[in-house]
């Protein structure tokens, strides 16, 4: 396996907040390459680039609300681009603009104004999955009409193999057919299957649990994903970047175990 590899700050946010330098030195103490944002916390892009630096690690990537991109998409790419960053995304839709509701085709057109805006910043717009895109719309998935609306010289796919699978899909197939436009993957195992109130788990709304237990994040390798099969489908895809998240720890660890756990299992692979 020879991708860098990533963190998704996401995984780990409550330590972020509450210390979010030395919480950079304990992700590149575990051995990540990089990490990809989920907010600054107040601070500067250049406080958090000077950060960066000091503790070694690469800014790959920064998930974005789509809709404070659209406020201000010229200040979001330059901000990220100071930190230095490659790649923006937009990391999830709100209900209004999911498939089949009456906003989601702003999401085309509005990829399409970010991803202008990047590329003149020298960066590139990425777009990050859930399950929710794989509603069909006539034939095809709802994420490959988005994929054909919007040009791959304005959007790339950050495809999250956890939601692909929850989908009924194949992560390696689907990787394998965006080749050439997977810069970034993103690795996520799970154990359980699809079900009822699943984005309470993503930590959106904490204060609702999922009674059943019948759907869990888990550490790569403690759930059902084939980690072999999809990084070698990265590979041939031409990724750049694999990045590891897990929107709620499991299995009695902390965030910071569970970001051990994975990184200590894919560096076998």
């Amino acid at each position: 396996m020879n991708f860098p590899i990533a963190l998704q700050l996401y995984s780990v946010r409550d330590e972020m907040q509450q210390d979010f330098e030395g919480t950079l030195r304990k992700v590149r103490e575990l051995g990540y390459d990089g990490v990809e944002f989920a907010g600054l916390f107040n601070l500067s892009p250049a406080a958090v680039r000077d950060m960066l630096r000091d503790a070694g690690l690469t800014p790959v990537s920064a998930h974005v609300p789509f809709v404070d991109m659209m406020a201000d998409p010229e200040k979001v790419v330059a901000d990220y681009k100071e930190i230095g960053c490659a790649y923006i995304a937009i990391p999830y839709l709100t209900p209004e603009f999911r498939p089949g509701a009456e906003k989601f085709d702003e999401i085309s057109r509005g990829a399409a104004l970010i991803g202008e805006a990047a590329s003149r910043a020298g960066l590139t717009l990425l777009y990050h999955n859930h399950d929710f895109e794989f509603e069909k719309l006539g034939s095809a998935y709802a994420l490959d009409v988005l994929y054909e609306k919007v040009p791959a010289s304005l959007l790339q796919t950050e495809l999250d193999t956890c939601w692909v699978k929850v989908a009924g899909e194949d992560p390696a197939a689907y990787i394998r057919k965006y080749s050439g436009r997977a810069p970034v993957v993103h690795l996520k195992d799970f154990a359980g299957s699809k079900q009822e109130n699943m984005y309470e788990l993503i930590g959106l709304d904490e204060g609702k649990k999922n009674a059943d237990g019948g759907f869990e994040f888990r550490p790569l390798g403690k759930g059902v994903q084939d980690f072999p099969a999809i990084l070698a489908a990265s590979q041939e895809a031409g990724a750049k970047w694999v990045v590891v998240e897990q929107d709620q720890p499991s299995m009695g660890l902390s965030p910071m175990e569970c970001a051990r756990v994975s990184i200590e299992y894919i560096k076998t692979l």
